[in-house]
């Protein structure tokens, strides 16, 4: 191992050990993070049960479940229900945009105004 991979590999693990300073970078990912999250964990979890709710559907209408839960012809409400996942999941995806749009405009003047902090460097 040459010199310069030696120091290179000690620096690498020294960092670890370092305590890391906290900077105004730090702080806009930090918002950056806060105004994203909630909208992409609201898409997730909404597009996720949507999911669920549309495959209910399907099961009813390709399956035999219907029949062992008691529905004489399932077809119906298995559609009924699938279209509603369907809806769901049609859906998501404008809900996030304007949840995410929302947050920014609550956001960004102190996202601008960190930026620009940033940028005046």
């Amino acid at each position: 191992m040459s010199s310069n991979d030696q120091e290179f590999l000690v620096q690498k693990i020294r960092t670890q050990y370092t305590e890391k300073q906290h900077t105004e970078l730090d702080a806009l990912k930090t918002l950056d993070a806060k105004v994203k999250r909630p909208a992409n964990v609201f898409a997730y979890t909404y597009g996720a049960f949507s999911a669920i709710i549309m495959g209910a559907g399907m099961s009813l209408v390709m399956t035999e479940i219907g029949a062992v839960i008691g529905l004489a012809s399932a077809m119906v409400p298995g559609i009924v229900i699938g279209v509603i996942g369907m809806g769901m999941a049609l859906s998501t995806y404008p809900i996030y945009k304007k949840m995410l749009a929302a947050r920014k405009k609550k956001y960004a003047p102190e996202i601008l105004k960190l930026s620009e902090k940033l940028l005046q460097k």
